[in-house]
């Protein structure tokens, strides 16, 4: 197993890992909470939007976000991880989570860009060409598909399961906020 694999395997699960020791950093504050609720519903909306056009292992999704970047949920992800690091208002353990983000999902991304690369072959060459690998374009990229095919569906969001990613963040912001109580901050 390559690195590559074990990261894209392991990540949720040594996430889980990084997550306890953020949280036993953490020193949350009232306006920490609340700027890194804002900033980290800003990668939620992102990761949201994406997640509504996604269709994983059926086709090469390059409508929506992915006209912009190729990886929108993961731009989404660095900026719901940027919230909790200011939630958590803790400058090591902001600096675990952002770390952590930018080795683990810096090897995910290589990883899946092999794999779309060996399935859609010329297709995905041609978009990488076009849309960039992370930071987003200002504007959609040339050829992009704009039909309403490809429009966001509700129904794919649920799919992918997105929900999820929601939950997990309004149950970290409790436990932040749990913890500023106990520490009677």
């Amino acid at each position: 197993m390559t690195a590559l694999d074990f990261f894209a395997r392991w990540r949720v699960r040594l996430g889980y890992v990084v997550a306890i020791a953020v949280l036993w950093l953490a020193h949350p504050t009232p306006l920490s909470l609340v700027l890194g609720a804002v900033v980290g519903a800003g990668g939620l909306g992102i990761r949201g939007y994406a997640a509504g056009y996604l269709q994983k292992q059926e086709v090469l999704t390059t409508s929506g976000p992915y006209g912009r970047t190729r990886n929108p949920l993961y731009l989404g992800s660095s900026i719901l991880t940027a919230g909790a690091a200011i939630a958590a208002h803790s400058w090591w353990g902001g600096a675990l989570l952002l770390f952590y983000f930018a080795l683990v999902y810096r090897l995910v991304m290589r990883r899946e860009e092999k794999e779309m690369r060996a399935k859609h072959g010329a297709a995905f060459d041609d978009y990488a060409t076009r849309v960039p690998l992370f930071l987003p374009r200002v504007t959609t990229a040339a050829g992009e598909s704009s039909n309403a095919a490809a429009a966001f569906s509700w129904a794919q969001y649920k799919k992918n399961h997105e929900y999820e990613a929601a939950l997990g963040f309004l149950l970290l912001l409790i436990v932040l906020t749990v913890i500023w109580r106990l520490r009677g901050q």
